[in-house]
């Protein structure tokens, strides 16, 4: 691994990783200790941290833990979450409690773990500005770097409509500031837009609440036609292996699309078990505890406005999807918006812009998640967990995460790793061979 010296030239990587969330934090865990790739991975934040506004007490991870950042790829790295578990001395207390799912405080407290574990991570290190003169310079407040290969993994950031941006403050905010702000809501009305996983969480945190904590009214406002659960299913979790995504990557724009809008329950839509819980606050609030008027469900709606009401308050109005001439206004005290979140800017990489393929709105990418551009052989922009309208709803779900680093490292490496065997389902309606292209 190269190193800054003061007055002489930059230091010098195969890769260099903006960004380290969990898609680039897997890449660097599986690169770790290599000799041959020396790789440095930056990020703008000062430490680690995984929607730690929103680790709401009892939410779960919707996958499985063997979806951390290596098993799947390596499950003999010293990163897998079992290595942490094993490291932390509490494998036994793990299997005793024999969680349905596990927690993602735990899982967050893992990916951290790994980040501490790793001295090829550097925090506090926004990336200003990408250029390339037959090697990538990459410029940050505190230094440049120089690099064969670039890999971009920013993530997403929080995402509200349009009617709601103006509102935003302490009282109408993301579900990723949650934990501060959804604070001293007792004898309160607050108003939870968004039917997704997030959304349930929130709603399900207000409503069990307890004592002088409760809040006077909970209004739950979805666009989808009702509070659907995830589609868990076998056959469906076939969506989301290695095979699908390549089979996927070959299907024209129009099918792709298609298939995300269809099948997109199968990642955003809300675990059994939340769902459960929740109908059974309704229950005991409505028939054991006296309180008839404590919560509102409102799915099929789309918020039009959001404006100021009396004394500080918020009015929040809302448009049946079935009745569209019909609106309703939602008096507020505090409005979260579960909206959830869009792909983060890649400013940076302005330099380059014209140099850079795109395919519907994205960075087009190629097999191995390289960037196609203008730039010569070996010489990659690679970019994680951008790239869904190319490689389907599994991009940025944890599912692939490994994988999809795997494959990134063995391009970095010249190798070409062997597959897992294919689903059970025939995609494609011919039979295609193991390796449909060449390694690079």
């Amino acid at each position: 691994m190269g190193h800054d010296s003061p007055g002489g030239p930059p230091a010098h990587y195969r890769c260099v990783g903006v960004g380290a969330g969990p898609a680039n934090l897997s890449l660097a865990s599986l690169l770790h200790g290599d000799p041959d790739v020396s790789n440095l991975f930056l990020d703008r934040k000062e430490s680690f941290d995984w929607h730690d506004g929103q680790q709401i007490s009892g939410a779960t991870l919707q996958v499985s833990l063997f979806k951390d950042l290596v098993s799947l790829a390596d499950p003999t790295s010293p990163f897998s979450f079992l290595a942490y578990l094993h490291d932390q001395g509490r494998v036994y207390h793990f299997l005793n409690a024999r969680f349905s799912s596990l927690p993602r405080q735990e899982f967050r407290n893992y990916l951290a773990w790994a980040c501490q574990r790793n001295q090829n991570l550097a925090f506090g290190e926004e990336v200003q500005e990408v250029e390339f003169d037959g090697t990538f310079h990459i410029r940050t407040p505190r230094r440049t770097v120089t690099a064969d290969n670039i890999v971009v993994g920013v993530g997403s950031r929080p995402f509200v409509p349009p009617p709601a941006r103006a509102s935003l403050g302490s009282t109408s905010f993301h579900i990723s500031e949650f934990l501060n702000k959804a604070q001293d809501l007792g004898g309160k009305r607050v108003v939870v837009v968004g039917g997704g996983q997030s959304g349930a969480e929130a709603f399900l945190d207000l409503v069990s609440r307890s004592g002088a904590e409760l809040p006077r009214r909970v209004c739950w406002i979805s666009r989808r036609r009702n509070y659907f659960p995830i589609d868990d299913s076998p056959f469906t979790n076939d969506f989301y292996m290695p095979c699908h995504s390549d089979y996927f990557y070959g299907l024209p724009p129009e099918a792709r699309r298609e298939f995300n809008e269809r099948h997109l329950l199968s990642s955003d839509g809300i675990s059994e078990e939340t769902l459960r819980s929740i109908y059974q606050k309704l229950y005991m609030h409505r028939f054991v505890d006296g309180l008839p008027d404590l919560v509102g469900l409102y799915p099929h709606r789309e918020v039009t406005a959001v404006t100021r009401g009396i004394t500080d308050t918020w009015v929040v109005t809302t448009r049946h999807n079935d009745h569209p001439h019909e609106n309703v206004q939602h008096e507020a005290d505090v409005v979260v918006w579960a909206t959830g979140f869009r792909p983060a800017p890649m400013d940076f990489l302005a330099p380059l812009t014209n140099r850079i393929e795109l395919e519907d709105g994205e960075l087009r990418v190629d097999h191995d998640f390289a960037v196609r551009w203008d730039g010569p052989p070996r010489r990659d922009i690679f970019v994680q967990n951008a790239a869904r309208q190319q490689r389907g709803l599994a991009d940025p779900n944890l599912s692939l995460n490994a994988w999809r680093s795997q494959r990134i490292a063995d391009r970095l490496r010249g190798v070409r790793s062997n597959d897992q065997l294919a689903s059970f389902i025939e995609w494609s309606s011919k039979t295609a061979s193991k390796h449909p292209w060449p390694a690079a």
